[in-house]
């Protein structure tokens, strides 16, 4: 009795190529290669973001004459927020940023969310604390500028570039991210900081 070899089928999607031949399929290592790729990427985003909001704080801070100049700082009696707020003028929330403009628990809550979220994207601990922290921020500041308005309070045009996508939604879309992609294990102490018993009771604080 005569014995055939059967050709050996192999599983996975195929793709053609311009030969009419088929291509390899992606095999596991290709695909881990892949995922530790995009798992720094995001890694590196996540650092860079947290980066834009500690440098906010430490400008704000210290008044290192870029945003805020020399001598105008917080530790030197200067308010973070009295001039960004007081000179809002579009949306429907003018009058309420004006009354909170420049007041202490104003200046020190802003303050420590510019320091608490940069502190904790660069480390990569509470993110989920750290995305909700970061849309509420984020939201008050699109509200502050109102991108929908096309002219301001004084009837001068706003030159919003776009009415409703700004950088308050990116920066509040990539933190959501982060959160949801559990980007701390990668470059940062996300995996020690869960592994923390209060953290291990109650996972909103990852």
């Amino acid at each position: 009795m005569a014995v055939h070899n059967q050709p050996r089928q192999r599983s996975g999607f195929h793709l053609r190529s311009r030969n009419g031949a088929f291509a390899e399929p992606v095999n596991d290592t290709t695909t881990a290669a892949g995922t530790a790729l995009a798992a720094r990427a995001l890694a590196a985003v996540r650092i860079a973001t947290g980066f834009v909001f500690l440098w906010a704080f430490l400008d704000k801070a210290f008044g290192w004459h870029y945003a805020t100049g020399s001598g105008k700082g917080w530790i030197d009696g200067g308010s973070p927020t009295k001039g960004f707020l007081s000179g809002v003028s579009a949306g429907p929330l003018q009058s309420f940023f004006h009354h909170i403009a420049g007041q202490g628990w104003t200046d020190w809550l802003f303050m420590l969310a510019l320091l608490g979220i940069g502190a904790a994207l660069v480390s990569g601990i509470a993110l989920r604390v750290t995305a909700v922290a970061g849309t509420v921020l984020m939201a008050m500041m699109w509200a502050a500028e109102w991108p929908p308005a096309q002219h301001l309070s004084t009837g001068a045009p706003s030159k919003s570039s776009n009415p409703f996508v700004d950088y308050h939604l990116i920066y509040a879309l990539a933190m959501i991210l982060f959160a949801l992609a559990a980007a701390g294990t990668t470059w940062g102490l996300g995996r020690l900081w869960a592994q923390l018993p209060i953290v291990r009771s109650h996972a909103w604080l990852r």
